[in-house]
């Protein structure tokens, strides 16, 4: 049964304004559906727009932008680029120099913050041309999925976000999640919508943050949580179960007393916080009844969620099952192949993670799956690919990328117009991800080299592997031979601990417990040369070009899933 809300004062009188916004941001999405139609040139207007502003940067200088007159002058003069290939100019940008990336008119607000291949984390400039460029992209995709659920209109929202300051660069200019500073200074018609205030993104304690996040949203009239990942929305919900008798207390009596598991629980809260809470009885007694009767805690005893907003692609469909359990009546949106380089796809229907390429903000490029291990591979255009076609992502935009492989594998699913719709696959081929963390092999091998020096092990192979768990947190598994004086179980918390250190977001998940630590596996000696043999006699070819895989990407699902398991 659906709860009653009344509409408030405050949603009447900010009808009128919001009206605009919305007429506004329709106009935005009819012209960027018409760009569909032209694809070629609004790609060439774009390209040519972008090497006028960036010829004069120390990287366009160093490749003679300036001489660039077409899209194959450009792909003579710039090769396909990776993060290590522009760190020395980012570098520069990072130390105070944004002249090496970036056009004079263009400063750097922040810089987001991604894992990188090795430990050391991606730093992307952030731009006011490529803020603009992201929120344009979120206006496009609101006004869109607004439009397929009028009753979410101006009702309060959920966002689960990372904090826009974790750190501070060389130069004193704040690191951290594009999401935090896209939520500071978002129009304040839709900061008013906003049920939890910006300060609990910045707190560190991951079930403190989640306590705070439910509880400032638990008596509001919640339509649609929107994250990048799933994981986040279904962890939101299990603090409210597991914390429910503390909730129900807080609800009835007008207080916030979030868990105190540790001593850092209470760091970054606001002075007399209790004071923003009232008592709410009536509240109160509605959630008891609903977990007397369901047994547990359900976003359907406070709230009327119309839809969700989240990745949905590759290995993240593992999520979708749960999320509909506890959602079964809400829509769930894609976002879009969304990174902290950019936006580059607008998906316009629910229930799919395809969308359509975001060619208004980047210039893309596509590689083909089979030409993707060559020096310089072949790169196709937009309007050049073919439906059902695996490709590899490099784009072109304001945030200090030039030509720059994501290395993000993408199916295309369709055309709009003469635009290609694509849906995400997987990053890399070495690169496994249950949930956001995106671990490399090169960062496996390394955490396996600190945990040996640690506990003084002798393991030359081993294989990591994630597992998606039906009961308890997902996890890697550790699969290593037995071998007298080894402790598997210390030898994976050594892991565990290293591969933190060498992967933020590994890390990040591991703390706010999305992750599980690495489950350890002990096979029977010559397990893996037995296996090589199998694998030599069964794959053409000459035996001394096999490979040793220390990580498999593709995800032992225990329950089964919606999507394809296999992430290459």
């Amino acid at each position: 049964m659906s709860i009653l809300y009344p509409m408030s004062i405050r949603q009447i009188f900010l009808r009128p304004i919001a009206r605009l916004g919305a007429l506004h941001a329709q106009r935005q999405l009819r012209s960027f559906l018409a760009s569909h139609r032209r694809t070629r040139s609004v790609q060439d207007k774009f390209l040519a727009e972008f090497l006028r502003a960036h010829s004069q940067t120390a990287f366009g200088q160093d490749h003679n932008l300036g001489q660039v007159r077409s899209y194959e002058d450009f792909r003579l003069a710039v090769p396909i680029t990776d993060y290590q290939y522009i760190q020395p100019y980012m570098s520069r940008v990072l130390h105070g120099e944004p002249g090496a990336l970036l056009p004079a008119d263009q400063p750097v607000l922040m810089f987001s913050m991604t894992s990188g291949t090795t430990g050391e984390p991606k730093h992307i400039p952030v731009t006011p041309r490529f803020l603009a460029d992201i929120r344009r992209g979120w206006n496009l995709f609101g006004v869109n999925v607004f439009g397929q659920h009028p009753r979410a209109w101006l009702r309060p929202l959920v966002q689960i976000s990372s904090f826009s300051s974790e750190r501070l660069s060389p130069s004193g200019q704040p690191c951290g999640a594009i999401s935090g500073l896209l939520a500071s200074t978002q129009k304040r018609v839709v900061r008013w919508m906003y049920a939890v205030p910006q300060w609990v993104a910045s707190l560190a304690d991951p079930t403190t943050r989640y306590y705070a996040i439910l509880r400032h949203s638990i008596a509001r009239d919640v339509a649609f949580i929107t994250t990048a990942n799933p994981s986040s929305t279904i962890k939101l919900i299990e603090t409210g179960q597991a914390q429910v008798e503390r909730l129900i207390r807080d609800v009835r009596d007008g207080t916030f007393t979030p868990p105190e598991s540790d001593a850092t629980n209470q760091t970054g809260l606001p002075k007399n916080i209790s004071a923003n809470f009232k008592p709410n009885p009536a509240l109160a007694a509605r959630l008891e009844a609903g977990l007397a009767r369901d047994g547990q805690l359900l976003p359907k005893h406070f709230w009327n969620v119309e839809f969700l907003t989240n990745w949905t692609g590759g290995t993240l469909s593992l999520y979708l099952r749960r999320l509909r359990e506890l959602f079964p009546g809400a829509a769930i949106h894609d976002i879009g192949l969304l990174a902290s380089e950019g936006r580059f796809s607008v998906p316009l229907e629910p229930n799919t993670p395809s969308g359509v390429a975001e060619i208004t903000s980047n210039f893309l490029e596509f590689i083909p799956v089979d030409e993707r291990q060559q020096s310089q591979p072949k790169t196709l255009r937009a309007d050049e690919l073919d439906v059902g076609g695996e490709y590899f992502l490099v784009v072109t935009n304001w945030a200090g990328l030039y030509r720059y492989n994501l290395d993000d594998r993408v199916r295309v699913t369709g055309f709009i117009g003469q635009t290609p719709t694509f849906e995400f696959l997987s990053r890399g081929t070495c690169t496994a991800n249950i949930t956001g963390e995106k671990i490399t092999e090169h960062q496996v091998v390394a955490a396996m080299a600190q945990a040996r020096r640690q506990t003084g092990c002798d393991i030359e192979r081993f294989v990591l592997q994630g597992r998606f768990c039906r009961s308890g947190e997902p996890c890697y598994e550790l699969r290593i031979e037995r071998a007298d004086g080894l402790d598997p179980q210390v030898l994976a918390q050594r892991m565990d601990d290293a591969l933190a250190r060498l992967n933020i977001e590994y890390a990040s998940k591991r703390k706010d417990g999305r992750l599980g630590p690495i489950r350890p596996c002990p096979m029977q000696p010559g397990s893996f040369a037995q296996a090589e043999r199998q694998t030599i006699l069964e794959r053409p070819g000459r035996g001394e070009q096999y490979k040793h895989q220390y990580l498999l990407t593709d995800i032992i699902d225990e329950g089964g899933s919606e999507g394809s398991q296999q992430v290459e």
